[in-house]
């Protein structure tokens, strides 16, 4: 009986591309089955020290959706690192003016918060439109 664990090497990585369509779905949701992919834990060859994840488009992120009363309540937050530097933005504002990014923050906080996961979150390609320029990769449809 064999008991040893397969780890996967990095010459053995294959990369596919898949499409997420955001369109009535809401943002977490979304952003989880991203993360997934991106990881590589949908792959019998998954190893958590290698990023053995795919590349993923989501598309339609302005059609996402934030259930409850989150688009009033929710609050994105960041600091210029100087006095009186930080500043606020509600869900409603962001999801207006720049969903793309709405939808990065939300897929980047559910990777590892190390350089693996910075590793992981340059596969991500988000757009707010349904129209994407990836087709040379042959991207599959990702249903869930």
């Amino acid at each position: 009986m064999n008991n040893t664990t397969y780890s996967a090497k990095i010459n053995e990585i294959e990369r596919k591309w898949y499409i997420i369509d955001a369109s009535n779905k809401p943002i977490g949701k979304v952003a989880a089955q991203a993360a997934l992919i991106l990881r590589g834990k949908h792959k019998p060859t998954y190893t958590p020290n290698l990023d053995t994840g795919d590349h993923v488009i989501i598309l339609n992120c302005k059609d996402a959706i934030l259930t409850g009363k989150k688009l009033d309540q929710k609050i994105y937050r960041h600091h210029s690192s100087y006095v009186g530097g930080m500043k606020e933005t509600t869900a409603r504002v962001m999801m207006n003016n720049n969903p793309e990014k709405a939808m990065m923050l939300a897929v980047k906080g559910m990777l590892p918060k190390n350089s693996l996961g910075r590793q992981m979150l340059r596969k991500v390609r988000i757009y707010s439109g349904s129209e994407h320029e990836n087709q040379a990769q042959k991207p599959e449809i990702w249903n869930f």
